[in-house]
């Protein structure tokens, strides 16, 4: 069976997002697939790059740059527990689903600082190992998200743009940089603005997605998917 990491963000699991979450669960697990996942408010993960994140002594001792830090440390396998346990479970899987609410055009806090700090030098990417040659490939990444504006507001004559303008940094910016393959994104647009009968659809739709979701293609990885 395949392996499947679900990152997940957000505070209350009776939400929309706690059901996608759930309903992920349930499908993959169904198919035989084994699933795990980083509940981040749960885990109460930190969000933050620090020093705290290096175990032993530093690299350079004078002047703290954290990048070289990180890459440095997860050479000698000197980087704080918690990251080294992130690094094995995206290491195990054949698919990363990242679920959120879309927060100001992004992700929320909590994942971008999973980002900062799992994905570092070494371990995720290292150049010129990047974008198609990223140390990642052979990876799939699906980001399913709720939105609080509209489809029509998130459309290309819409006032917020192109939803797919907001993925290029989150899908491309990281996820391709790293190697990975992107499936097409699952968007739940204004789920606290629907019916409670349109909110349910919502979880079907899901549901069935994720039956025929090892038959998908990825993205064309390219700035046309995102800017055309």
């Amino acid at each position: 069976g395949k392996k499947v990491l679900i990152v997940y963000a957000h505070q209350e699991p009776k939400s929309l997002n706690g059901s996608l979450k759930r309903v992920a669960v349930e499908e993959l697990s169904k198919q035989g697939c084994s699933v795990t996942v980083s509940d981040l408010y749960a885990m109460q993960f930190e969000p933050r790059a620090t020093r705290n994140d290096i175990v032993g002594c530093l690299h350079n001792s004078e002047e703290f740059n954290y990048g070289v830090e990180a890459w440095e440390a997860y050479k000698r396998g000197g980087l704080s527990s918690d990251l080294i346990e992130e690094q094995k479970k995206v290491q195990e899987a054949d698919l990363l689903i990242f679920q959120f609410p879309l927060y100001w055009f992004s992700m929320p806090a909590i994942m971008k600082g999973w980002m900062d700090r799992v994905l570092v030098q070494g371990f995720a990417h290292e150049f010129p190992n990047c974008y198609d040659s990223g140390l990642l490939k052979n990876k799939l990444a699906l980001f399913s998200f709720t939105t609080g504006g509209s489809k029509e507001m998130y459309a290309k004559g819409g006032i917020s743009g192109d939803i797919r303008y907001l993925l290029w940094p989150m899908q491309h910016g990281i996820m391709h940089f790293c190697g990975v393959k992107v499936l097409a994104p699952h968007i739940c647009f204004a789920p606290e603005y629907v019916s409670e009968e349109k909110r349910k659809e919502m979880l079907i739709a899901w549901a069935q997605r994720l039956k025929t979701l090892w038959k998908e293609e990825p993205i064309n990885c390219s700035p046309e998917w995102y800017f055309k």
